[in-house]
């Protein structure tokens, strides 16, 4: 990705996702209310990252069947999957999208990009 492309992504979430969101807290609900709308759901998607708070293992692939019904962290954004008979959150940091509609593609890409840096949430 491009420098340019760079800074138009930064300019379209903040004018679409983070608009009148200035605190933390602010920032993590319009993410969530953000991916939630332009999510659609149930997706498949893939394990990229073994993560401790996780029981995914890298490249298992799990149905996302929606965004957890709180807002579990100022810093990481949660999706339900369901994954041996049951459902639960997991980081969608963790995730890949496959095969989803240009929607839910461009709003976990954007919240991969947003967040990749450590957190821009904090």
């Amino acid at each position: 990705m491009t420098q340019e492309t760079d800074q138009e992504r930064d300019k379209r979430i903040r004018r679409e996702v983070l608009t009148d969101a200035y605190t933390t807290s602010e920032r993590a609900i319009s993410w969530c209310y953000h991916l939630e709308r332009e999510m659609g759901f149930p997706f498949r998607a893939r394990c990229i990252e073994e993560r401790t708070i996780s029981p995914l293992r890298e490249g298992e692939q799990v149905p996302v069947v929606g965004m957890t019904d709180e807002v579990v962290s100022s810093s990481e954004m949660f999706v339900l999957v369901e994954w041996e008979d049951r459902e639960f959150g997991v980081p969608l940091s963790q995730l890949e999208v496959l095969d989803v509609d240009q929607d839910t593609r461009d709003a976990v890409d954007d919240w991969h990009y947003w967040n990749g840096d450590g957190g821009r949430l904090g």
